[in-house]
């Protein structure tokens, strides 16, 4: 009988380096969509790149090799320092700073802002995300372009229950499960368990956590962005980031990616 796997549960957040490779698969295809999605839509010269909710800086990292200058935040410190070790370690002087998406101010404007991988729905109660949208309205400038990604709750077909996928660099393997506990829609709240099966040379172990999200259906996200007053949306893509393929969202739409345009 095989012995039963090593398991902590603790936030996936405290380990930004297993964190950062179980989300890194898109990489190459998100750097793309945002660099096409300034040029396509942005009014004006895009330079200046900001992250709400970067957590290890991964696309900030890439970006600023190509040239952009970048900036970002997130409430998880250990995050926050692995984003800014990997920035330094390679003479990069741009940083991220730890600050709530909700209620953060900045001293620059940024030319295009970008939340891909459903961040956006930490943020718990509509205060919250309408402060959200209303502090990104203030650190883009006019004509820039805020990539907001969400996976939205279907009214209009079976939402998906789990998903899973692998992910390996060097040595180090790890396959990630996610899967529905709960789906509360007068709450708006979903929460959803997720594990990480940490596999290398000399260990195997597993780390459990649950994720608590605000839901949010395409009307009330439609409404959201309507109610900050501060931004149109000018296109809408899927989680395959192909600039060739925007959708039209709809009570059956699940992974979207509204390209919001600063008025």
């Amino acid at each position: 009988m095989n012995a039963e796997i090593e398991t902590v549960v603790e936030s996936i957040y405290d380990h930004p380096k297993y964190y950062d490779l179980v989300f890194g698969a898109d990489c190459a295809a998100e750097l793309k969509f945002i660099v096409q999605c300034g040029e396509q839509f942005a009014t004006g010269k895009v330079r200046k790149l900001f992250e709400p909710a970067c957590g290890t800086g991964r696309l900030l990292f890439h970006l600023a090799k190509r040239g952009y200058a970048v900036a970002g935040i997130d409430l998880n410190s250990r995050a926050v320092d692995f984003c800014n070790e990997r920035l330094a370690r390679h003479g990069i002087s741009d940083r991220a700073w730890t600050a709530d998406m909700s209620t953060f101010e900045t001293k620059t404007r940024y030319d295009v802002a970008f939340n891909t991988i459903n961040s956006f729905r930490h943020l718990s109660t509509e205060k919250a995300a309408e402060g959200h949208m209303q502090a990104m309205g203030k650190c883009i400038r006019s004509g820039g372009l805020y990539l907001l990604g969400v996976h939205l709750t279907p009214t209009e077909a079976a939402p998906s229950e789990t998903e899973s996928w692998s992910a390996r660099r060097g040595h180090l393997a790890i396959n990630t499960h996610m899967w529905t506990i709960e789906r509360n829609t007068a709450k708006r709240v979903e929460r959803f368990g997720i594990r990480f099966d940490i596999h290398n040379p000399t260990r195997s172990w597993r780390i459990d956590d649950v994720l608590v999200l605000r839901s949010y259906t395409a009307g009330q996200m439609r409404k959201l962005i309507e109610k900050s007053g501060v931004w149109e949306t000018v296109a809408t893509y899927d989680f395959c980031y192909d600039m060739r393929a925007p959708v039209v969202v709809d009570a059956g739409s699940e992974d979207v990616v509204y390209v919001l345009r600063r008025r």
